[in-house]
């Protein structure tokens, strides 16, 4: 990777570190497994196969005089760990302390600290915090658990009106300060990279969620190049639709809106079908604070097109209900946000993996049917 000058998932999360240590920023991650990575992507702990309990941590020593990196696994109280971390991170705000679930549910045991302390923590005290959790999440036909961060249960917490469309002056930024905290999922290990650095960089403090892949850390075409992580390079809130869709926007029959890993399956399904120049795919990379000002640009720039949400989850769950009033403030309701997704479900998931692949190919037939929204309208 390093001689193509691209890196995947695992990489780009090394080369934030690193990077942040060597400006003196001291960096702290626990969980359960981080050392190795819950999917065996990280190995940041080395073990001496000879000598008991000796070990080496590489990102130690990196270069002369930098930051220290902690990482430690913590034991299966996620409810203790994450209300140590949250501590630890409030006491020590110049720090990028992270916490990542073994796996996104996880978080559900420590339900009371994200309620009680992490969202409404500056509303409640006064004190903002930078505490970073990272859930993998993802549907992967492995059944209902394991499968869910529940994104919907972060994005219902979130303090900004679906209704009111912001003033724009300054509005990036100015976004991240007004909200109660950050939620993104990232489709790119470039963009990974970029909001890891922006969250300690960033001159006050907002909790981070992130919604981390699974399947993607070895997707081969989850890849980044060195050029989309230079000086100069920063953190994407959208990524448009750069092919011929792009080109000839005034031609484009429906633009599919959509969040982290279902973005591969929709590129996969629309070249299948030779649809690159009727359907384009915008990614939303940052939920909330919601990119009011880079989603209007992309409604407008394909006036003609149908305006689809498409996500893996169930209707129920994920970021529909979230998105949908807030695409619709943005382009004044003109027209309808269609859904193309699974049908509701109590469950996150099935658990037979061919009724998951049905279920997929359900909400591909339906993103890509020109005629699916007809009779609706």
């Amino acid at each position: 990777m390093v001689k193509n000058r691209t890196v995947d998932w695992a990489l780009a999360e090394y080369m934030a570190f690193g990077s942040l240590l060597k400006e003196g920023i001291h960096i702290r991650l626990s969980g359960q497994d981080v050392e190795r990575g819950t999917f065996s992507h990280r190995h940041h702990v080395l073990h001496d196969q000879n000598v008991d309990k000796r070990t080496c941590i590489p990102m130690n020593h990196l270069w002369p005089n930098q930051a220290p990196y902690t990482v430690c696994n913590s034991s299966l109280s996620e409810y203790g760990v994450l209300g140590f971390e949250l501590g630890f991170a409030m006491a020590s705000p110049n720090a990028l302390v992270l916490w990542e679930a073994q796996f996104g549910d996880f978080h559900n045991t420590a339900q009371c600290i994200i309620d009680q302390f992490i969202c409404p923590g500056q509303a409640k005290w006064v004190r903002q915090n930078g505490i970073v959790l990272l859930l993998p999440h993802g549907m992967e036909g492995m059944g209902p658990e394991h499968s869910s961060a529940r994104p919907e249960r972060f994005l219902q917490m979130c303090n900004d009106d679906p209704d009111v469309f912001p003033k724009l002056d300054d509005f990036d930024v100015r976004q991240l300060y007004d909200c109660n905290w950050i939620v993104v999922n990232c489709s790119t290990p470039a963009n990974f990279f970029h909001v890891l650095r922006r969250q300690i960089l960033l001159p006050f403090r907002k909790p981070l969620i992130i919604f981390t892949p699974k399947s993607l850390l070895r997707h081969p075409e989850a890849r980044s190049s060195f050029d989309d992580m230079l000086p100069g390079t920063h953190f994407l809130r959208v990524i448009p639709d750069s092919g011929p869709a792009a080109q000839r926007p005034e031609q484009v029959k429906r633009v599919l809106f959509c969040t982290g890993k279902v973005y591969y399956d929709l590129t996969r399904e629309r070249k299948a079908r030779q649809m690159e120049a009727d359907v384009a795919i915008t990614r939303v990379e940052q939920l909330s604070p919601f990119p009011f000002d880079l989603l209007q640009r992309e409604a407008e720039k394909y006036p003609a097109a149908e305006l689809v949400w498409c996500q893996e989850e169930h209707k129920n769950q994920g970021y529909y209900d979230y998105v949908k009033p807030r695409l619709r403030t943005t382009i004044n309701r003109a027209k309808p946000v269609w859904y193309a997704g699974r049908e509701p479900a109590a469950a996150p998931a099935t658990g037979n993996k061919k009724t998951h692949l049905t279920e997929l190919q359900r909400l591909l037939d339906t993103a890509f049917n020109l005629d699916a929204f007809k009779d609706l309208a």
